[in-house]
């Protein structure tokens, strides 16, 4: 297997459990794609606290395994996975979390609207929507996540589930996971004075600007 690719999951798996967008107990997988193969890099672990490389697998995008061990019930989300790597060639990284706040939302069947500046800076202005509760692994789940897509946005809620994440990287995937839990959390801190107000449209397209602007600004400094 490729240790190059086995390193970055293992570190974008850190990153997250350092992050704390995460359930207590770790639950959660995460792959990257084989550029140029119809293969990706899974974990295949209950979660992702202390994930070392022997816990990976390669996988088919036909959800076949290539190398390694999968036990079923971890098997039973690659569809998901290997679902996103098919749908979009630009998609080079899938995270699934049970992050705390933002699975609440998924709990309630609630999207999670554009709370906070850092969604319209990082895909997130139109918020992330809902897909529809169906069990794991199964077809109907898969064309629930179909459904629910919105062109652009890196992420989705699943009903009574978790939070799939997905972006050209892993370590934007997981900036991704990181910015659902930080605005979930933002809102149900915010009931007790009102609710949580979803920045204006207008303004969400001035954040991106602004946000681009300073990138290409330190580009040029740097």
């Amino acid at each position: 297997m490729d240790q190059e690719r086995i390193g970055q999951i293992v570190d974008a798996a850190r990153a997250v459990v350092a992050g704390r967008a995460i359930s207590a107990n770790g639950h959660g997988n995460l792959s990257v794609r084989v550029p140029g193969a119809d293969e990706m890099y899974f974990t295949a672990a209950a979660g992702l606290n202390a994930l070392g490389p022997e816990s990976i697998v390669r996988v088919a995008l036909d959800g076949s395994l290539i190398e390694g061990s999968l036990p079923p019930i971890q098997g039973a989300v690659v569809a998901m996975h290997t679902f996103l790597y098919r749908q979009d060639p630009d998609v080079g990284a899938v995270l699934h979390t049970h992050a705390p706040a933002a699975t609440a939302f998924a709990v309630a069947r609630r999207p999670i609207d554009c709370w906070i500046e850092a969604m319209a800076m990082f895909g997130l202005a139109d918020g992330v929507p809902v897909a529809g509760y169906a069990p794991r692994g199964s077809d109907e789940a898969i064309a629930n996540i179909r459904d629910a897509l919105r062109p652009g946005v890196p992420a989705v809620l699943l009903a009574n589930h978790g939070v799939l994440s997905f972006h050209r990287t892993a370590e934007l995937a997981v900036l991704v996971n990181g910015v659902v839990e930080e605005a979930a959390q933002a809102a149900i801190a915010s009931q007790g004075l009102g609710g949580p107000v979803a920045i204006e449209s207008g303004m969400r397209a001035a954040a991106l600007q602004r946000a681009m602007a300073f990138a290409a600004e330190g580009t040029r400094t740097a």
